[in-house]
């Protein structure tokens, strides 16, 4: 289950809950009680396998930028 983060518009208060992705928003401030919004952060993102190096999608041989006219 994914981890939100929210803050308070009232206090400013930033904290996270686990959700699942069919529950609905938090509107309230477990502090204040005050109105919330959940904040987009960055997301780590991993490749895996193979391609996703440059050495790795390199054909064998000359490029064709290097030949002489």
């Amino acid at each position: 289950m994914p981890l939100y983060e929210y803050q308070c518009e009232e206090c400013g208060v930033r904290f996270e809950r686990v959700q699942s992705f069919k529950d609905e928003p938090l509107t309230e401030c477990p502090e204040c009680s005050g109105d919330v919004h959940r904040l987009i952060g960055p997301v780590g993102i991993v490749f895996r396998g193979s391609g996703f190096y440059v050495n790795d999608s390199k054909k064998s041989g000359k490029s064709s930028s290097n030949r002489k006219s």
